[in-house]
């Protein structure tokens, strides 16, 4: 066998799978389902090549390996669900060439029944063989968090759920190989409502911290002193920060889209929160200008970090490209700094990129501070700043208006 792995989907699942399991020692394979959003640098890339990773030439390739996980992306589709195109095409290769014995785990953010309901189907009919017969299958929920150097594949437990208990104990011991810890679901819906509710955590306390941004703004109560003060309760609170929306590949679900019709009502309303947060951060930049004597018609506004996270290139669905869009509509003349987005397009136009980031923010009527990148020296920004906006609570207290 020409690796013990094949990852299916090289994007912000798959790609930092591959990664861990080369670091663990296993040959590996790499099958690209599109144009993912994976990137290496080509230093990160040449330790991958020595380990023993691998690109696939051929889809051939992947009836020759023992375990086979796909990653393929599930963007959000037109009518607000999950697109599992990627995942169906993964199915329909992947199946063509599927061997006897062979470990099929899915990690894409699916609704709970995808893997038994749309996988199986999909590989038994283009393999002919017998899921939990002929060939193991199993979920397990991607708990991927680009740029966080405590929480790796090796220390982060690893969810796993089979399609009968000898599938779960296959993908098991797979996943042994990567990770300190494993965690057995009773089956393959409740490993895909782990992902479900993971997520969905996420989303619904961030829409909670950012009303709460939007009412102590209108108390005048410093929000980040109170969370400050809230994460001491050592039970029954985890901080939550706010900011100008919610970015990233893990998008909420409410299963309105799924056959069940089920509307997560809480999750409904957070992605509505949520979704307001960028005109909000608008509304507070129009109201400082005019405080200020200016007009947003006309203003330089200089937006800081333009990724959806920080230190990370990765711009999926971040906020900045909606406040960037908003304030090109009021007459605003946009401009941004990020030392890891060498160049901008919005509304299919490229945006200006300040050099020094320091003469653009004291050049600029208003500066967004968007991602607190690493890099930024946010003391002297606030001194070099005309006027600042924080929207991460970043900057020391009283150095910046705070979202």
């Amino acid at each position: 066998m020409p690796a013990d792995l094949a990852v299916i989907g090289l994007g912000p699942f798959g790609l930092p799978l591959a990664q861990a399991a080369v670091a663990a020692g296993i040959p590996t394979l790499g099958y690209r389902t599109g144009p993912e959003a994976g990137s290496l640098s080509p230093a990160e890339l040449r330790r991958m090549l020595s380990g023993g990773f691998r690109p696939a030439t051929s889809p051939a390739e992947l009836g020759r390996v023992r375990t086979a996980v796909i990653c393929a992306p599930t963007p959000r589709a037109a009518d607000g669900g999950l697109d599992l195109t990627q995942v169906e095409s993964a199915a329909r290769t992947l199946a063509a060439h599927l061997r006897p014995h062979t470990t099929v785990v899915l990690e894409s953010p699916v609704p709970p029944g995808t893997t038994e309901n749309l996988l199986r189907p999909l590989l038994e009919e283009g393999s002919r063989l017998r899921a939990g017969r002929d060939f193991h299958l199993a979920y397990s929920p991607s708990r991927v968090d680009p740029g966080n150097r405590d929480f790796t594949p090796a220390n982060t437990p690893k969810v796993i759920g089979g399609l009968t208990p000898a599938c779960t104990e296959s993908a098991a011991a797979f996943y042994s190989r990567l990770t300190d810890k494993v965690v057995r679901a009773r089956g393959l819906r409740e490993a895909e409502t782990v992902q479900l509710l993971e997520s969905n955590y996420r989303h619904v306390n961030i829409a909670l911290v950012n009303e709460m941004a939007v009412l102590c703004h209108d108390l005048g109560v410093d929000l980040w002193d109170v969370i400050r003060c809230a994460e001491t309760k050592p039970f029954g609170f985890h901080s939550f920060r706010p900011g100008p929306g919610v970015g990233g590949h893990a998008a909420p679900q409410d299963l309105t889209t799924t056959p069940t019709g089920r509307t997560l009502r809480m999750v409904e309303l957070a992605q509505q929160v949520n979704s307001q947060m960028p005109r909000y951060v608008i509304q507070r930049a129009a109201t400082l200008l005019n405080e200020h004597g200016k007009s947003a018609r006309g203003a330089r506004v200089l937006l800081l970090g333009v990724t959806y996270k920080p230190d990370l290139a990765d711009q999926q669905a971040t906020p900045a490209h909606e406040i960037a869009v908003r304030l090109m509509e009021l007459g605003a003349s946009v401009s941004y700094h990020d030392p890891h987005v060498p160049s901008w397009n919005v509304l299919d136009r490229p945006v200006p990129r300040a050099d020094s980031l320091y003469e653009a923010a004291a050049d600029a009527d208003l500066t967004i501070l968007l991602q607190q990148h690493r890099t930024y020296d946010l003391q002297g920004l606030s001194v070099k700043a005309q006027l600042l906006l924080d929207t991460r609570g970043a900057t020391p207290t009283g150095a910046a208006h705070r979202l």
